[in-house]
């Protein structure tokens, strides 16, 4: 079994590649189609701009990474019908070895917080000009998605071209997600790991 290291997450991703966790094995993902925001596309409900705005949440970015994908683990576990599974795609081993991102500067969550509690976040993966979104969860409404419009403005202003989302989902769909043959997302995976941006 090949171990799962940083190293090879990073060679991974430059290959529009991913890994999950199944059955307790790690499993490699890249979807044709594949899911994508459109940064300059972006869009947002009236109301959660509204909320976004008014600042109850508190944003931080990186002050909770293994809270935050621990968290994300526990909302997979529950699953859509809220019964707890065996096991999740997030598994001790991918938390491990995320959080060696996280020290090495190359994963990032970012987190809301809601009277000093954590809230809501999400976490991913930056490389040059691209951050792929791995998963989110949310304790709080909204948290979530406030975390998610921190993030799509924070790339944006930071010159990021890419934001991949993997797979399409109903929630990533109100921010304007849109599917890409593989091909075309490999051409612009390509031009973005050109680039040299900073996340934080």
């Amino acid at each position: 079994m090949i171990e799962l290291t940083p190293d090879l997450l990073v060679r991974a991703y430059s290959q529009a590649i991913f890994p999950m966790s199944i059955n307790g094995e790690i499993a490699w993902f890249s979807p044709d189609p594949r899911c994508i925001i459109n940064l300059d596309n972006f869009h947002a409900s009236h109301s959660l701009m509204r909320t976004y705005r008014q600042g109850n949440f508190a944003l931080k970015v990186n002050s909770a990474f293994d809270e935050v994908i621990r968290a994300c683990a526990h909302t997979a576990r529950k699953g859509e019908l809220g019964q707890e599974a065996e096991s999740t795609w997030i598994s001790e081993e991918i938390i491990a070895v995320y959080n060696q991102l996280n020290a090495l500067g190359l994963a990032h969550s970012v987190e809301a917080y809601l009277d000093g509690k954590l809230a809501g976040g999400l976490y991913g993966v930056h490389l040059g000009g691209a951050f792929f979104g791995e998963s989110m969860f949310h304790w709080q409404t909204d948290a979530s998605k406030v975390a998610m419009v921190f993030l799509i403005e924070r790339l944006k202003e930071r010159g990021f071209t890419l934001l991949d989302c993997q797979y399409h989902t109903d929630h990533l769909q109100k921010f304007g997600a849109t599917m890409i043959p593989k091909s075309e997302y490999e051409r612009r995976l390509e031009l973005a790991l050109k680039q040299d941006c900073q996340f934080e």
